[in-house]
């Protein structure tokens, strides 16, 4: 059963479910430079809960927390990585679903060889 994330409106309610928030966090991570590839095992080892794509999403109180697990290329700037991965994020996410993003959490789960 799909779980979705609530957010009250004026005229009902908006509810997006939280595979789709995932989807839109993983595209847009994917895209940043360094990234080498999503990492769902170290996301359900290290959370204890099913990662979709790598990633987890929260909600606390009215903002998202989000978490991100990846890999990074070999030679790129970890925290260089990081930060973009957490704007990048940031940005899909308040942008194509209107909830604000309290937190991106990047967890790098080690160094990928290859493109």
């Amino acid at each position: 059963m799909a779980e979705y994330v609530t957010r009250a409106e004026e005229n009902g309610a908006i509810h997006i479910a939280e595979d789709v928030i995932a989807a839109i966090v993983a595209d847009a991570a994917k895209d940043v430079e360094g990234v080498g590839a999503a990492s769902q095992n170290v996301a359900e080892q290290l959370s204890g809960k099913k990662a979709v794509r790598g990633v987890r999403v929260e909600k606390v109180e009215d903002a998202l927390v989000i978490d991100v697990f990846l890999m990074a290329r070999y030679g790129s700037s970890i925290p260089e990585v990081a930060r973009k991965v957490q704007g990048a994020v940031a940005n899909a996410v308040g942008g194509m679903t209107g909830f604000p993003v309290k937190t991106v959490n990047v967890h790098v789960g080690g160094v990928s060889f290859n493109d």
